[in-house]
């Protein structure tokens, strides 16, 4: 791989004066190995080998494997995880937000958030049409499934003829349309990272929290963000599972966006059970639009106390990452004053109103879109359904969310591996939450799928994790630590 650089003198650049540097990839491997520090020359160059493959000197899998593993064992520094991040994030196409102001005169503070996974984590769902209300633009790229946690696109894809996959152009014009576009990572969109990840997952170091930075932010980098709110999970159901291994990849993360010109925070919040009442693809999507609809004005529809209750750790959230998207887009003095104002958006209908226009501008079948969003609750319904019950009364104790989340992955909501389909129908939905009261016989969660044969193994799954004890547990604080630059 050849690479031409500036030639630095002291503190000049001489404009006339250039030296070709020979990235070999075996150097660039020795060097991480050795606990040396990659120049951005190494890096940038070994990433383009990578991608376009040109080349004797061009990096074959098994050194992209190699290097992966040293990055693994050795770390990087900020200087090298800032410069990996961003020859991934140019290693295709990006999402040119400046073009919005073709659509539009005014010039939109552009905003995302992401979550680094979870069980019945669809604050996206909510979030997008709230901040998109209060005049932000939200370009938000999206994922599928993975292990034990949900996917917005698998969710999204249960609504009648909606679209996941759109070229960037067509993304732009529906940002400029509604606020919000949610979309699926383009072919050519961060490729660097389609290898990397591939070639993580075999290699055993999908952990490493600076590969899981580079390769959460150089995609998010790619929208032609301003702003970045990050959701990153702590607990039984999360990836990182200690609070101090979330705290280093929040850190990471922040530091990682700053470093490119994107205001950036993290949130550290807790999943140690399920978000919300329900967990799966459709059911969802139905929480999120009962409770657009039961804010909104007018009372066509309403939920009941203990169906808010159930929900209010998924509304608390919203609002908390909400809030601070606001924020950082100068639409409220403080996330807490931002907190007041997604609470606003929802109650006053506008966040449902955009929530129906993006699913108007992205479905192929809108009227049986709007159909399925008029009676959520009778659509994909379940064609095998189970309630799971509280053996002796007590206290609903604690439980291993991942447990719960491989529960709906075996339900059919999840994939087994790359590719497979996934249900619309399956789920679970909770009937109680952790320090809940419960009585001998009452249900603790109802589980959903398409045949009956598929709940046996879920429903011992889940009766395994639901401790009841005899005295209650110790609150959990859901928003365990805010992480900013400095």
């Amino acid at each position: 791989m050849l690479r031409i650089e500036k030639c630095e003198l002291g503190d000049r650049v001489c404009p006339h004066r250039i030296k070709l540097v020979i990235i070999h990839p075996i150097d660039v491997i020795q060097h991480k190995r050795d606990g040396l520090a990659l120049s951005d020359a190494e890096i940038e160059g070994f990433i383009r080998g990578l991608v376009h493959r040109g080349g004797a000197e061009a990096p074959t899998d098994s050194q992209a494997a190699a290097l992966l593993m040293a990055i693994f064992l050795r770390g990087l520094d900020a200087r090298e995880l800032a410069a990996l991040t961003r020859a991934m994030r140019f290693s295709g196409d990006t999402l040119d937000t400046s073009l919005l102001r073709s659509f539009t005169p005014l010039r939109p503070f552009n905003v995302d958030k992401h979550s680094t996974g979870g069980v019945g984590d669809k604050t996206s769902l909510l979030i997008a049409p709230i901040v998109a209300a209060a005049g932000l633009n939200v370009p938000m790229i999206s994922g599928r499934s993975l292990g034990h946690t949900g996917g917005t696109l698998d969710k999204l894809e249960t609504i009648p003829g909606f679209r996941t996959q759109l070229a960037l152009d067509e993304m732009l014009r529906i940002v400029a349309a509604c606020g919000f576009a949610m979309a699926g990572q383009t072919p050519m969109l961060v490729p660097a990272d389609r290898i990397l990840y591939a070639l993580r997952d075999h290699t055993g170091t999908v952990e490493s929290p600076y590969l899981i930075t580079a390769s959460i932010m150089s995609k998010k980098l790619a929208e032609g963000l301003q702003g970045l709110v990050l959701d990153v999970k702590t607990g039984s159901g999360a990836f990182m599972k200690r609070d101090e291994d979330a705290r280093l990849l929040a850190r990471l993360m922040v530091e990682t966006g700053e470093a490119a010109g994107t205001r950036t925070v993290a949130l550290l919040t807790a999943m140690d059970q399920p978000l919300g009442r329900f967990a799966g693809n459709w059911v969802e999507v139905r929480e999120c639009v009962e409770l657009l609809r039961h804010f909104a004005p007018g009372g066509e529809f309403v939920l009941t106390q203990e169906q808010l209750r159930l929900s209010s750790d998924l509304l608390e959230l919203t609002h908390a990452l909400a809030g601070w998207m606001l924020h950082l887009g100068g639409k409220a003095a403080t996330d807490e004053e931002g907190t007041r104002l997604s609470a606003r958006l929802l109650a006053d209908g506008s966040a449902y109103e955009r929530f129906l226009r993006m699913v108007e501008l992205q479905s192929d079948d809108v009227a049986g879109a709007k159909a399925a969003l008029t009676e959520p609750a009778a659509f994909h319904r379940a064609a095998a359904s189970r309630v799971v019950k509280a053996e002796r009364a007590g206290y609903l104790a604690g439980m291993d969310c991942a447990k719960v989340g491989w529960a709906v992955q075996r339900l059919g909501a999840g994939r087994a591996r790359p590719g497979d389909p996934v249900s619309a129908q399956a789920g679970i939905e909770m009937h109680v939450k952790v320090g809940d009261c419960v009585e001998a016989g009452q249900p603790l969660v109802t589980l959903f799928a398409e045949e009956e044969r598929l709940l046996d193994e879920p429903e011992e799954m889940v009766r395994e994790t639901m401790g009841i004890d005899l005295t209650p547990p110790s609150p959990i604080a859901l928003i365990r630590e805010v992480v900013t630059l400095g």
